[in-house]
């Protein structure tokens, strides 16, 4: 039986997607901390107001539904201002430690994407203006959203000067703002789960053991078992202090009091280039058999309009059909429709290609492979692991974050339009940063030698890549091989932080970690 979590002393953000839950407008507030003793002040003066994991809702044990929500996250060099004991400092992962920056080899932030290049309030060499924590501020009206700045900017001044709000984020038409501002995209005066290139986002995020969500949405969003059911996976996947796929205690930092219930957040301000994505589609669709909404679903493994998996409706035809059983399926229905389903027959990467960027970040089982019978031909390896797609089951990451800006204008890829992807998980090394270097940027594992994921591969303007759309191997069409694939993302920047559990952040607060 899956122990219940102590969903009180969790950070909202971490178990729940604010954007889901109605809250479809953000501020990102980064703080530096110039004493430790003024800064652990100011925290104990916002611990009482942290929005924690505890289920909304009318009934005895339900917490009341907030206006606006606050999570607080801290950096390596945030940890050491507020003087943490140097071997609870060292006891962190080597990732978290370095920091995004020092990472940029790993993550492929180099060139466009490099460092030199991200907003400046990520640049400055002064240590009273150096990032330390990470403010998320989400509400359900723009009112409560301004309330909420308000009430935490006038929480900083009264630290007189011991914790300062940075300013430096890249707003409209380049002006500097005091906070990175994030909302869903608007389409006819309605919310929608759409980014700036036109596909419906935040779909199957990953589903763990203890997690207080309908148990409907476990299909495809958790662990395939050998007898093809669904199964939550581990919660140290996610969070420390529990056991993970491997039925090990993640490595975490000590003690465990600070660790326990929390996990890494990787924050990363992603700038979008509409008009090389436009123009790159345009230009292969004009000559792609299913046109160009077919050639945006291969990029990605999903249908722009509602997310619906290639797997499952590889063409126009089958995407009516799927239209319509979708239109008239239930909430829980349409879950399962967007997210059960695995590539076991679509190993060759036919329906959705091996590029797709959905494949790229969660292929299932599909790395379990082995040859078929005709050239090109590969099938699932049925019985390589004890459960199926256990080599993606330790890469999963929880997704969080907004759209900012606007791209309506999109004859040009300069402007103000990206995402802020927020990314939780217990081991950066082995989860987000696998995922970014190994199966975003390279493509050995998925037999495309350096081919990149088409929307997040990080390519030189100069030195355009391509992708293969693989075909059925038993079939006559020729595979189609998309050519000088622009740079579509480049990163604006970000960093590593730690989310504490409520426990952590009141110890932090008073001093009173002891790492003995």
């Amino acid at each position: 039986m899956t122990k219940a979590l102590d969903l009180c002393d969790i950070q909202g953000n971490v178990v729940r997607a604010y954007g889901r839950f109605g809250f479809p407008i953000a501020r990102y507030l980064l703080l530096n901390v110039s004493n430790g003793w003024g800064g652990r002040a100011w925290l104990t003066e916002m611990i009482p107001y942290v929005t924690n994991s505890a289920t909304w809702g009318t009934g005895p044990d339900d917490a009341k539904r907030p206006v606006a929500t606050l999570n607080i996250a801290i950096n390596h060099a945030g940890l050491s201002a507020l003087e943490l004991p140097l071997e609870s400092l060292n006891s962190f992962s080597t990732e978290f430690s370095m920091g995004m920056k020092q990472r940029k080899d790993i993550t492929g932030d180099i060139g466009a994407s490099g460092p030199e290049h991200w907003d400046p309030v990520w640049n400055e060499d002064d240590e009273h203006k150096t990032v330390h924590i990470l403010l998320t501020l989400n509400a359900i009206t723009p009112h409560a959203l301004e309330n909420q700045y308000q009430w935490v900017t006038k929480k900083i001044e009264d630290s007189k000067s011991a914790v300062t709000l940075l300013g430096g984020h890249k707003g409209p038409n380049g002006q500097l703002l005091p906070y990175q501002e994030a909302h869903v995209i608007f389409e006819n005066g309605l919310p929608t789960a759409k980014e700036h290139f036109g596909y419906t986002d935040g779909i199957g995020d990953p589903y763990f053991e203890g997690i207080q969500d309908a148990r409907t949405r476990v299909e495809g969003r958790g662990k395939q078992m050998s007898d093809g059911t669904w199964q939550p996976l581990a919660t140290g996947e996610f969070l420390h202090g529990h056991l993970d796929e491997a039925r090990e205690y993640p490595p975490a930092a000590a003690p465990i009091l600070l660790s326990r219930n929390g996990t890494y957040l990787v924050y990363r301000k992603l700038h979008q280039n509409v008009a090389s994505f436009d123009a790159l589609l345009a230009r292969e669709g004009a000559t792609y058999p299913g046109g160009a909404e077919l050639m945006a679903a291969k990029f990605v493994g999903r249908w722009r309009d509602n997310g619906a998996p290639l797997v499952n409706a590889p063409d126009a035809m089958s995407k009516l059909k799927w239209d319509a059983d979708f239109a008239k399926a239930s909430a829980d229905e349409k879950d399962a429709m967007l997210s059960d389903f695995t590539y076991d027959n679509d190993m060759s990467g036919a329906r959705c290609p091996l590029s797709g960027h959905m494949r790229r970040v969660n292929p299932r089982a599909s790395l379990e492979i082995k040859a078929g019978t005709c050239p090109g031909q590969f099938l699932r390896n049925e019985g390589a692991f004890d459960t199926p797609g256990a080599l993606a089951n330790r890469r999963r990451i929880l997704r969080r974050g907004l759209p900012y800006g606007d791209s309506t204008q999109r004859d040009s890829d300069q402007g103000d339009h990206g995402v802020i992807m927020m990314m939780l998980n217990a081991d950066i090394g082995r989860q987000y940063e696998f995922v970014q270097q190994q199966w975003v940027n390279y493509g050995n594992d998925f037999r495309e030698a350096n081919d990149k994921d088409v929307i997040l591969g990080n390519r030189s303007k100069h030195l355009p890549n391509s992708v293969i759309h693989q075909v059925d191997p038993e079939g006559d069409t020729p595979p189609r091989f998309v050519r000088n694939i622009p740079l579509l993302v480049e990163t604006r920047g970000g960093d590593y932080f730690f989310v504490p559990s409520l426990t952590a952040l009141r110890l932090i607060a008073r001093g009173l970690i002891d790492p003995t």
